[in-house]
């Protein structure tokens, strides 16, 4: 649910503007992945709603069929059954994401060719980089759209994610416009700090410790 007359391209950016550990916080310390997961390519920055992706240890055929599902706009979010060890995304990957206007990448698992990913403008949000392939078999669990769960975190399609250095947290569907509203009160409050340390303040005082 978004803030009367805010498209999506305004809520994406007003969530980047906010960052991630700042959304954290304003929807109760809720929503963050593992902390292993970073960023790998891309500017660094994304914000955007989510289209799960659940596919069976070292197989990568159900992020290639995702790709074609998915809405434009979206960002994959990618379980791997516990396969971390594995570089289930690349270049001609990332190249036919964005050909496919995916907005970006979040995967549970490795990614390999970290040069060209570099170079090329798709968030990608990692484990890690490892070189070993990946299979093309469908095994199950082979799903695309279904709730997945990585880390402590439960994660539907339409879910956001909010992406940086910091890390990824996952705002729910219905909780975009609370967790836009929480975030720029909390970050008024921080401005209000930061002020108050400048003129002299300590944070003992501040915070009343």
């Amino acid at each position: 649910r978004l803030l009367v007359a805010l498209t999506p391209e305004d809520a994406s950016r007003a969530f980047r503007e906010l960052g991630a550990a700042t959304v954290h916080e304003a929807i109760g310390r809720r929503g963050a992945l593992p902390s292993a997961i970073k960023p790998f390519g891309g500017e660094g920055k994304m914000a955007a709603p989510v289209f799960t992706v659940s596919t069976s240890p070292f197989q990568n055929i159900a992020i290639h069929e995702a790709l074609y599902v998915a809405p434009r706009g979206s960002a994959l979010i990618v379980e791997t059954g516990g396969g971390h060890e594995a570089g289930y995304w690349g270049d001609i990957l990332n190249s036919a994401a964005i050909a496919a206007g995916i907005a970006g990448l979040i995967i549970d698992g490795c990614v390999r060719d970290l040069d060209q990913l570099k170079s090329m403008s798709l968030p990608v949000f990692a484990r890690g980089v490892c070189l070993r392939g990946t299979g093309k078999e469908r095994i199950p669990p082979h799903l695309l759209g279904s709730p997945i769960r990585i880390g402590e975190v439960l994660v539907h399609t339409g879910d956001w994610a909010v992406c940086d250095s910091d890390g990824v947290v996952i705002i729910p569907h219905d909780e975009v416009e609370f967790a836009l509203e929480g975030g720029r009160s909390r970050e008024a409050k921080e401005a209000a700090i930061l002020r108050e340390i400048a003129a002299g303040r300590t944070t003992l005082d501040i915070y009343g410790f």
